[in-house]
């Protein structure tokens, strides 16, 4: 009888101890759990085109034997496990979003300094040099005169002014660019807009390229014309027309083949125009959405542009 009483004394306590155990079991399942649908949803932000189930993480697990302090029971030590994930992906997800942040804001930005741009250059716009609508403008007064004497001494009407001819040394010039002929119409119009290009006749280049990216503005080359737009203007000495040029193309076509290209010379365009600051946030754009995978000649010239600019 006495036997009886101990064995269940005894599996009483087992019990108890087991309790809390199962417990503390169930509530780190629940955070494992949890952590995987935070961590499915991070990865579907910083990798909108990976596999939709799994990413391969970088840092591999450390199996190295007798390394790492064993804990007190396997329980503790993956609730441990568990803490040091949420921190890190606390940290990941406040470093995503302050990413995307700070692409709203760039985004903002330009959103605003085009619409200037537009509304500056839009046809029929006054003149820079008019008088500003805030200043007051004082009348003045003319002496009356006859019929006779304003007839007198109106001076004669002069005859209408033909448009000037387009210049026939430029024509010429213009005429001597090749056409190319392949077959690949996209490809041939880019190529001879990069020929005027080339040859620094800006404005026919410009007409060029602006037509490779309105015909086709879902090829390949849309990004390349759009780019090279951007230089031509840049090269003309319009660093206003050229930032927007620039800015279109990134914003447009963000995984095109020159949009880094574009982000780079945007914030050279905007150095041009004493716009430091915003050159500055270019930049940094360029270094926190492409990195490495930019290109070498384009994360070199950036650098130039950077110390240039004293960002």
């Amino acid at each position: 009888m006495m036997k009886h009483v101990t064995l269940m004394g005894v599996a009483a306590v087992a019990i108890a101890a087991a309790a809390p155990a199962q417990a503390q079991d169930t509530n780190v399942t629940k955070r494992v759990d949890r952590l995987e649908k935070e961590m499915r949803a991070v990865q579907r932000q910083v990798f909108p085109g990976g596999a939709p189930t799994f990413f391969e993480g970088e840092i591999a697990p450390d199996n190295t034997p007798g390394e790492r302090a064993k804990a007190a029971t396997p329980v503790a030590d993956l609730t441990a496990r568990v803490d040091a994930l949420e921190s890190q992906l606390q940290t990941l997800t406040g470093q995503t979003e302050q990413n995307a942040y700070h692409l709203r804001e760039l985004e903002k930005q330009f959103t605003a300094y085009k619409a200037e741009m537009e509304q500056r250059f839009a046809p029929g716009a006054p003149a820079a040099d008019a008088t500003p609508a805030s200043l007051p403008i004082t009348p003045t007064t003319r002496p009356a005169t006859t019929l006779a004497s304003t007839t007198s001494t109106a001076p004669a009407k002069k005859p209408a002014v033909k448009p000037a001819s387009p210049d026939a040394a430029r024509l010429a010039l213009v005429k001597k660019v090749e056409i190319p002929s392949t077959g690949n119409e996209p490809q041939d119009a880019y190529n001879y807009g990069f020929r005027l290009w080339d040859a620094k006749l800006y404005p026919e280049a410009e007409t060029q390229l602006k037509t490779v990216v309105t015909k086709w503005p879902k090829s390949n080359q849309a990004s390349f014309a759009q780019n090279l737009l951007g230089r031509a203007y840049l090269d003309e000495g319009k660093p206003s027309l050229a930032a927007v040029a620039f800015y279109n193309n990134y914003k447009d076509r963000p995984s095109g083949a020159r949009a880094p290209h574009s982000l780079m010379y945007m914030g050279v365009a905007l150095e041009k125009l004493g716009r430091k600051a915003d050159a500055c946030k270019a930049f940094r754009e360029l270094e926190d959405v492409y990195g490495d995978k930019a290109p070498q000649d384009v994360r070199t010239d950036a650098a130039a542009a950077k110390a240039k600019a004293g960002c």
